[in-house]
């Protein structure tokens, strides 16, 4: 998915590896889901843990009503550069880290009933001095709409959310009864860069397992995973189904689409270092880490298109590429392509904007991509971010 033609932009004159992000484009998303709020009455949080690029911060402010956080850093990142309600998640918190949140966040939401008690005391302080501060409960509703494990908050054993037999548990004892009293809100989260259909079946069994508590509510976090702004998402059934569902229960509703946000408005450029032969395979060794700087090829796995190649053998010349490092799996894939490739050619990665510079390493010493902010009509060009030595020595000691 490639909504910007990168072909325009001359790769030559970047440094490599660099992510670049087509500001255009990612205006184009932000304008859709502003499109959603003013049209549903939703708010829409940016998840900062699917795109944190704070220079580009000043879009997310002008046309979503903020952003959320899975932790202190987040939270702080999202306070200091996009503005807006800061709404934060953590499976647990630490203390420290909770006591700084409630200085300034938005909405807390607690994933389990253990430490939503646990805390109840410096919770109902920090509400004397913040009346307007805003305490949640993810819930889990055991509805599996993920198809890779990994990436299903929703599976079974999963640590994330509260299910409704753990509540009730809870719901039993006279200490937690108080506890819960702090609770304006529920949030779920069942999705992973899915459609509206998985959506519309997860509220349907969240109104099965939950609906008796949202008349004490105030508001419903339908999590993130929502692909919005996928150019075949039926974005008007969103809408209806937001104003249907806050109408009947009489709830503000959030939504955290991090990816939506984000796709189709970034590359990751490589460069061609070496090309060796190992049996009857041709190795394409680059500059760019399948392990520090797209991990999720490895992790779910999924398959990273690259700019006019093919799947193997379908084109004449066909590669596998691996990287710098001496991780004997970092391996990208297999990519066939019409010409032989050539040592110092750029590669060009496609969609590489959401969940890659989030979660890159410095693994082997390997140097972090350059970040580049581009502008697909008027073809500005700017380099935001370079990274070196002092990167990878100021994460150790």
């Amino acid at each position: 998915m490639q909504f910007t033609d990168f072909k325009s932009l001359d790769i030559s004159t970047l440094p490599s590896p660099c992510f670049v992000v087509d500001e255009v484009a990612l205006i184009r998303n932000l304008k859709i889901l502003h499109e959603v709020e003013e049209k549903s009455g939703a708010k829409i949080l940016h998840a900062l843990k699917a795109f944190s690029m704070w220079s580009l911060a000043e879009y997310t402010t002008k046309y979503v009503s903020g952003t959320c956080a899975s932790g202190l850093h987040e939270a702080k990142l999202g306070q200091e550069y996009y503005g807006g309600e800061v709404h934060v998640f953590s499976a647990a918190y630490k203390e420290d880290d909770l006591k700084q949140l409630l200085d300034f966040a938005n909405h807390i939401v607690f994933n389990s009933c253990s430490q939503l008690l646990h805390f109840e005391s410096i919770c109902r302080e920090a509400k004397a001095k913040r009346p307007n501060i805003k305490f949640g409960l993810r819930v889990n509703p055991q509805h599996s709409e993920g198809d890779v494990p990994l990436y299903d908050p929703c599976a079974p054993g999963s640590r994330l959310g509260t299910t409704r037999q753990e509540l009730d548990k809870y719901l039993a004892q006279e200490d937690f009864k108080s506890a819960f009293t702090l609770v304006s809100g529920l949030h779920f989260h069942t999705l992973c860069e899915q459609k509206f259909q998985p959506l519309k079946r997860t509220l349907n069994a969240v109104e099965e397992q939950f609906s008796d508590l949202f008349e004490s509510l105030e508001w419903v976090d339908f999590g993130g995973g929502h692909h919005i702004t996928a150019p075949d998402y039926e974005v008007q059934k969103l809408i209806d189904c937001i104003k249907t569902f806050s109408a009947k229960h009489d709830v503000q509703v959030y939504l955290e689409p991090g990816e939506a946000v984000a796709i189709g408005t970034g590359i990751l450029v490589s460069e061609v270092l070496d090309i060796i032969q190992s049996g009857e395979l041709n190795y394409l060794i680059i500059d760019t880490s399948a392990t520090c700087h797209m991990p999720d090829t490895l992790e779910m796995p999924y398959r990273a298109d690259i700019t006019g190649s093919g799947l193997p053998e379908e084109k004449k010349y066909t590669y596998r590429l691996g990287s710098q490092s001496c991780l004997a799996g970092d391996v990208i894939g297999e990519y066939s392509f019409d010409k032989p490739i050539q040592v110092g050619q750029r590669l060009i990665f496609e969609d590489m904007a959401h969940y890659t510079m989030v979660k890159t390493t410095t693994f082997n010493g390997i140097n972090l991509p350059s970040i580049a902010i581009w502008n697909s009509e008027t073809d500005k060009l700017k380099i935001v971010r370079q990274f070196g030595y002092d990167d990878f020595k100021g994460r150790l000691s």
